[in-house]
């Protein structure tokens, strides 16, 4: 792993800025999210996002790496593209635990450290919500697919009733992404999926915990699309 701005073992973007810091978020997510994630049954959610694939993977917004434990043996390699740093150091003891190759680079979904085509798969989980240029972010996962790889993504989205909508937008507008490293509640990342030229396989919406109350981020979807 290099330093932020030198040039990087995958080329494309490594000059560019690969860094972002969200130090109180990092610190929260690390410690809390593995407890969350077996709360919610996120962990069943990550293994079918990850299912079949093999070759090489790039994962995007990876996190301290909560999908490492899931890749299948298929996987020749997975490079986990993670721009925080906090993240990213947890993001390297996990891959050192991981089943199968891990590499963690630092990087933005923007501009990621990547050549043209170089992968069989891309995984985005939780992440799409909270990029800055999500359609940017979109372009570029598609241009360092091969034709004919896949994109498997996991998000929560726009809610399905007016009200919560409503709600979506007004935390999205105010402290919604300050206390949550950048996310915004309410993407429609479907329709922005389709929009950067991925032909739609297949997705399904899901309750994020299945009951209970509903909080601004329990509409999600899982899904896959294919570059052409």
């Amino acid at each position: 792993m290099t330093a932020p701005g030198d040039s990087t073992p995958f080329g494309h973007g490594g000059s560019r800025r690969d860094t972002v810091h969200h130090p109180l978020f990092a610190r929260y997510y690390a410690r809390f999210a593995p407890a969350l994630d077996e709360r919610a049954g996120l962990g069943a959610h990550r293994a079918e996002l990850l299912a079949g694939l093999s070759g090489r993977v790039i994962e995007v917004g990876a996190g301290s790496g909560l999908n490492f434990a899931h890749c299948p043996a298929a996987v020749r390699e997975l490079v986990a593209v993670e721009p925080e740093p906090r993240l990213r150091r947890s993001a390297e003891e996990a891959a050192r635990r991981a089943a199968v190759p891990v590499t963690v680079v630092p990087g933005v979904a923007e501009a990621l450290p990547a050549e043209d085509g170089e992968f069989d798969a891309a995984v985005v989980s939780l992440v799409l919500c909270s990029v800055g240029d999500p359609d940017r972010a979109l372009a570029e996962l598609r241009r360092v697919l091969r034709p004919g790889g896949e994109l498997r993504f996991y998000e929560h989205v726009r809610a399905g009733t007016r009200t919560a909508v409503l709600l979506q937008r007004a935390l999205d507008r105010t402290v919604w992404p300050r206390l949550f490293g950048g996310c915004h509640t309410g993407r429609d990342t479907v329709a922005a999926i389709t929009a950067a030229g991925f032909a739609p396989l297949s997705h399904r919406r899901l309750r994020v915990p299945p009951g209970g109350v509903p909080t601004p981020v329990s509409a999600h979807v899982l899904g896959r699309a294919r570059r052409p």
